[in-house]
């Protein structure tokens, strides 16, 4: 069982009129602008899982500052669920900074069958991820309704590449301070944080924080999958940002990883099964 925890998948009518989106928000622009920045339907994305023997995939659209287009993504999804239901588990975009208005959209996402939150984009959407005041209500909401959040994060350091943002690891670490009890998965390795959870006062927090490798080859050395595999074997969620990155480039980088094949296999797959709560245990290792 192998499970793609972060993919994202665009409304054909999007695709179509990609320049007038481009104008509508900054941030998909920021992202989206170049030509050669992909965006793909479902139907792409489940011949890439057929070819690549991804099982199931964690699916959302873009986390957009409008929630009026939040919510036409999250129908999109919604319908792609309904249209494969044994291969995606659908999570619904909202903008924190909409309040009420974000909550709604939640319950309604939880009513159509998603199962989690995000992907968050606070730097797009314009909150902080550690201000308490925005986020209590989402938090509640997920909460309320056993759903997962999921936030984009960025390093500190290192190069700049479009969307990078300013999720680091000093405000997950506040996050999960103020909200300890949530299931959160931190994009993109959590921006590093998964190397804070070395320091005992940091680990004694993050019981409930999760690490997706999304675009880990643009960011890491593929040293970072032994690595975690030592120290947060049960916190690590296979995960690509499809279509930004292939299913068979991050598999093939994990199986080349020196690590016990039952490690590997949760990481795959067994952990996000545990994460996302899908039924009985099945049998990875």
């Amino acid at each position: 069982m192998i499970i793609d925890f972060h993919v994202h998948i665009t409304a054909p009518e999007v695709i179509a009129r990609r320049d007038e989106y481009l104008e509508r928000d900054a941030w998909f622009r920021e992202l989206y602008a170049s030509p050669k920045a992909r965006l793909c339907p479902v139907e792409e994305l489940i011949a890439a899982m057929e070819r690549d023997h991804v099982d199931r995939a964690v699916v959302f659209g873009f986390g957009w500052r409008d929630i009026g287009l939040c919510r036409q993504d999250n129908d999109y999804v919604m319908e792609a669920v309904a249209r494969y239901p044994d291969r995606l588990i659908g999570f619904a975009v909202v903008n924190p900074g909409a309040g009420d208005e974000a909550v709604r959209e939640i319950e309604r996402c939880a009513a159509g069958g998603l199962r989690g939150v995000g992907e968050l984009m606070p730097d797009g959407q314009g909150y902080s991820f550690d201000d308490e005041r925005t986020m209590a209500p989402i938090v509640e909401a997920a909460m309320a309704h056993d759903m997962v959040l999921l936030t984009h994060c960025s390093e500190p350091v290192g190069h700049i590449y479009p969307g990078k943002g300013a999720v680091t690891p000093d405000k997950i670490i506040r996050f999960a301070q103020r909200f300890p009890e949530v299931t959160l998965v931190c994009a993109h390795w959590g921006g590093g944080t998964v190397f804070y959870e070395l320091m005992p006062e940091v680990a004694r927090i993050m019981h409930h924080v999760y690490y997706d490798t999304a675009a880990s080859p643009l960011l890491y050395q593929t040293d970072i999958f032994e690595l975690a595999a030592r120290w947060v074997p049960g916190k690590v969620l296979f995960a690509t940002d499809f279509p930004l990155i292939s299913h068979e480039r991050v598999i093939r980088q994990m199986e080349a990883a020196r690590m016990p094949t039952a490690t590997l296999r949760r990481m795959l797959g067994g952990n996000a099964w545990r994460v996302l709560k899908l039924g009985e245990p099945r049998p990875f290792s």
